[in-house]
This record gives structure tokens, sequence and C-alpha cells, in this order.
């Protein structure tokens, strides 16, 4: 007689339980993931255009600007790299978290979710880990690219892990921006448009490129309290990078803990908002 050999039962998790929405969490991220490994371009791209970038500050723009305090080429290059980093997470984040969300409302993809058995928030922070996970490659291939051009680490192994570890927090929470506008707008092309209204200030008025000081004075005041000058602070003060001029700014005197709690605030902040979000548009 002939038995047939059965697979045991995937064990049921109670909705509403720690362990199902991490399970949900899981399979979400592992679905985006799929999806980005699928399409080899946006891999590429989002690895080649800060490479680009970071090319062209270290041999044609490094001459042109002056660090109060260090001066040369060289000394520009270590100034530049923690704000290449931020820019480089904030610009891939935002846009990819916002464009992927209003892709997948406006192809129904986000009906189809609704319509599971699953966890409400497990859609988006799937897509958020998703995003992490992609930036730490993205940034892992920027550390190489800036040791090529000069950039060093000066203070040991852990603390530039932990510079790291505050850009992709600071990412992270940004994340969690574009998901709103991309639950907002709901057309893919809508959604990266509008990231330019907010990144373009975000990044370029801020310390990552220039320093503060030789900036207007209410500029000046903008670029010291933004809170990605404070995650690039807090990166080049636990890089060992030049640029950490000494202004009144209390972001500035303690960026370390200004960049990690402006990155928790605002990923609390817009996590709320777009879970509300998500619930009123399937209402």
């Amino acid at each position: 007689m002939n038995v047939s050999a059965t697979a045991p039962p995937v064990p049921e998790l109670k909705p509403g339980t720690v362990a199902k929405s991490v399970r949900d969490t899981l399979v979400v991220t592992r679905r985006n993931m799929i999806r980005t490994i699928r399409i080899p371009e946006v891999i590429v791209l989002s690895l080649v255009q800060p490479l680009v970038f970071v090319l062209l500050f270290a041999y044609i723009f490094a001459g042109s600007f002056a660090l109060p305090g260090a001066h040369g080429p060289a000394a520009y290059r270590e100034f530049m790299m923690p704000g290449f980093f931020a820019q480089t997470i904030a610009f891939g984040t935002a846009s990819n978290s916002s464009v992927s969300m209003a892709n997948d409302l406006q192809s129904g993809m986000v009906d189809r979710f609704r319509s599971l058995p699953m966890a409400r928030g497990a859609l988006l922070t799937g897509r958020t880990v998703a995003d992490l996970v992609q930036n730490a490659v993205v940034v892992t291939v920027m550390i190489l690219c800036a040791l090529l051009v000069g950039w060093r680490a000066h203070h040991g192994l852990l603390q530039a892990a932990a510079g790291f570890g505050l850009l992709l927090l600071m990412g992270y929470a940004l994340s969690w921006v574009g998901v709103v506008i991309g639950l907002t707008v709901r057309a893919p092309e809508a959604a990266a448009s509008s990231n330019f209204l907010w990144l373009f200030p975000l990044t370029f008025l801020s310390n990552a490129f220039v320093a503060p000081s030789t900036l207007p004075t209410v500029l000046r005041w903008a670029a010291e309290w933004n809170p990605l000058s404070a995650t690039v602070q807090a990166a080049r003060q636990l890089f060992g990078n030049p640029g950490l001029t000494a202004t009144g700014a209390w972001p500035a005197q303690h960026p370390v803990l200004v960049s990690a709690s402006c990155s928790i605030l605002i990923a609390v902040l817009f996590r709320t908002l777009a879970v509300r979000r998500f619930r009123s548009a399937g209402a």
C-alpha cells in the first residue's frame, strides 16, 4: 500500500500578534527585493549616478571650494564624502519609496494585499525595510569609490560603523516621508516630480557641500538647524573628517544626539501619517 507523504501544515499565527506582523513584513520585504533584482536597470542606475557625482566633485570641483581651517582638494574630498553619503541615501530612499508605493497603488497591488489576511502595516513597513537593504548595498559600493578618491575614516571601525548607522537611520526615516507622498499622489510620475520640491532644499541647504559659515545669515540658520546637516556633521565627527567648524547652533554642538533624535521622530511621525493614509485610502 502506497502512503503518500504530506508536508506538515504551516502554523497559523493569530491576527494582531507581533509574530504575524513580523512575518508579514518579511514576506512583503522579500517581494520588494525580488522585484528590484528582476529590474537590473534600477540597481545599475542607483549605483552609477552617485559614483559619477563623487568623481565630478572629487576631481573637477574640489579645487574650487575652500574650507575654514582646511585647504586643498584632498581636504575637500574628505569633507564632501559624508555629504554625498547623506545625499545619495536621501534621494534614493525617498524617491524609491514614493514611486514604488504610487506604482503599487496604480497597478492595484495594494488592493490585492489589502484583501489578504495580513497585518495592515506590513505592506508599508516591508517597503521601507526593502529600501533600507538597498541603501546598504549602495553605500557599500560608495565606500569603495570613496576610498579610491582619498576618503578615509580616521577614528576606527566602530565609530565608522556608528556613522554609517546614523546615515542609514536617516534614510529609513526619509523613506516614510516617501511612503506618505506615494500614498497621497498615487501617480508614479507625480511622486517622482514632487520629491524634488523638498529633497533639493533638504540636501543643498545644509552643510553637505559647503560650510554654513559661508552662507548669509538666514540661510546659515536654516542650514545649521537642518536635520540632514546634523547627520552629516555627526558622520564627519565619527569619521574624523574635516569641516567641523565651531558654531553657536545647538545641533552643531550635539550632532549625534540631534541626528538620532530627528531620524526617530521623523520615522514615528510619518509612519503614523502613512498608516492613517493607508487606512483612509481603503475605506
